[in-house]
């Protein structure tokens, strides 16, 4: 195998950050696939330039002149930015690839665009790309473990490419770590749902977490597995042989169900600050809150004394809803989340929109073989830019109606300083204040005001209301000319064609598989 010169790119955001938020905490968002694929590279004997982009730098200079092979990590909302640096890098002699969530919910449309697009990756799956690296146009190649990796390189070995990240980290500086993949929880929506539960070993885990003791007086771990803890007395069983309670400040996402008084007290006691649980909705998920049948107000009453329950052990807390859901009708939703913003005025309220990435997850082929999957360009869909699958039981303006006013009373300025104050006598003592920049910035103030404005747009603007109700698939000169300016230089390398995407080809990839089963069986 001859040597290569590769790079391996992530695209942490899709555009230059302009949100103070961001700029401060950009970086603490870097996944660790890429890290792994970079570290991978270089043990199979190739030269690796690492660059990670977190809005602040000028990529289009940063990407080198020179590469033989270049790997872009993507979550979709960079769906275009990749597509556009994959033609930059093709025309300069690169063989290129794609891996990341957009790459395992969209590959029938990044195929048209690079040269390998990866699934699952294990190290077999990136030998064969290295040993082959070869063109493979206008269609690339598929490639897919049959499963998550069983084993992947800890911070230790990662470190080098970790300092490059850390860099960007202008104030707070976090080091992403995970202990497991997949998750136990079927979430409909979720990319995580259909991937089974499988834990990391334990050994990686101590010897990262001595060695970042090594590195830092006292270290912020965020944690990056889909649930964490769910062999909870063994996850702090090691946590607890590998380093002294609270030497280390720990972020997480874990479900509520897992967040029971016993588990609390034992993370405080080993520096856990925040955790990340996941209500979804007032009518469904009851498993994952340990709700069980409750539903509505009483679901909001019970989850509400959970989450002041766990403010007392861990002092901050996110808490994730999703509305647009097919259980979602009328103001109900809307007018229960705001209740229990009232009465937990400590948490953080996460809230996305019903978005279906692709094939993430085998709901989203009903939502396609109904019709209700609308063509946004990849750009906009991060959750809370759109809402990709028309609604089920609202019509567009009653939906924004109701968001503008959740929003508004989610991140009004009485809330916000309820919010602080419940937290301000927290430590570390920046934690209550990454609430208020949240608030003040993108997520509350910037919401507000892009929904006002949509919500009137979809009044008055009759393109925008025919892309929106599905009559036309034609993209409305507002999102072309907001892509125009987030990709800035990159626009003249989007390729032809690349705005658009067959929003059924999960559903058509399906069919197709049971046709040859089919003639195969016959």
């Amino acid at each position: 195998m001859r040597k290569l010169r590769i790079a391996v790119i992530e695209l942490v955001v899709k555009a230059p950050t302009r949100w103070v938020f961001g700029r401060i905490m950009n970086a603490n968002q870097a996944s660790i696939m890429p890290q792994v694929i970079a570290h991978w590279c270089e043990q199979e004997g190739h030269d690796v330039e690492f660059i990670c982009y977190t809005g602040l730098e000028n990529l289009f200079e940063e990407l080198p002149t020179h590469a033989d092979l270049v790997f872009i990590g993507a979550y979709t909302q960079a769906g275009q930015l990749s597509y556009a640096i994959s033609n930059l890098m093709r025309s300069r002699g690169a063989v290129t690839v794609l891996g990341g969530p957009h790459a395992r919910c969209y590959p029938q449309d990044a195929l048209k665009y690079f040269d390998y697009v990866l699934g699952f990756t294990d190290r077999e799956v990136l030998r064969t790309v290295l040993r082959d690296c070869s063109r493979n146009r206008p269609v690339g190649v598929n490639i897919s473990a049959k499963g998550q990796a069983l084993d992947l390189p800890g911070v230790r070995e990662r470190w080098k490419f970790i300092k490059i990240v850390l860099q960007k980290a202008p104030l707070i500086k976090g080091v992403s770590m995970i202990g497991s993949l997949g998750c136990p929880y079927t979430c409909s929506f979720c990319i995580d749902s259909v991937v089974p539960y499988q834990q990391l070993s334990f050994d990686v885990i101590q010897d990262d977490l001595r060695f970042l003791l090594q590195k830092f007086k006292k270290p912020n771990v965020g944690w990056h597995d889909p649930n964490f803890g769910i062999r909870f007395d063994e996850y702090l069983d090691a946590i607890e042989e590998a380093v002294p309670p609270g030497s280390i400040n720990f972020f997480a996402e874990s479900s509520l169900s897992l967040l029971s008084e016993p588990n609390l007290k034992r993370l405080r006691k080993n520096g856990f600050k925040a955790v990340l649980p996941g209500i979804e909705s007032w009518h469904d998920m009851g498993n994952k809150s340990k709700t069980g049948s409750k539903r509505g107000i009483d679901k909001v009453h019970l989850i509400s004394e959970h989450v002041n329950m766990v403010l007392h052990y861990i002092p901050y807390i996110q808490t994730n809803f999703v509305l647009g859901l097919d259980v979602d009708d009328g103001p109900e939703p809307f007018e229960l989340t705001k209740r229990f913003i009232d009465l937990a005025p400590g948490a953080f309220p996460a809230i996305s929109l019903l978005t279906a990435f692709g094939q993430a997850a085998p709901l989203n082929l009903e939502y396609q073989k109904a019709g209700r999957v609308l063509p946004f360009p990849f750009h906009f869909m991060n959750n809370n830019h759109v809402m990709n699958v028309s609604p089920k039981n609202y019509s567009w303006p009653e939906f924004y109606d109701h968001l503008v006013d959740l929003q508004s009373c989610a991140f009004s300025r009485q809330t916000i300083v309820r919010r602080f104050k419940a937290g301000k006598k927290t430590r570390p003592r920046w934690l209550p204040w990454v609430n208020v920049l949240r608030a003040v910035c993108s997520e509350g103030f910037g919401r507000i005001k892009y929904y006002t404005a949509l919500r009137q747009m979809l009044e008055s603007d009759r393109q925008i209301r025919r892309f929106w109700e599905g009559e036309t698939a034609e993209i409305p000169p507002f999102y072309v000319d907001w892509m125009k300016r987030d990709l800035g230089a990159f626009w003249k390398w989007l390729p032809e064609g690349a705005l658009y995407h067959d929003t059924n080809a999960y559903l058509k990839s399906e069919m197709q598989t049971k046709q040859v089963e089919n003639t195969a069986h016959v």
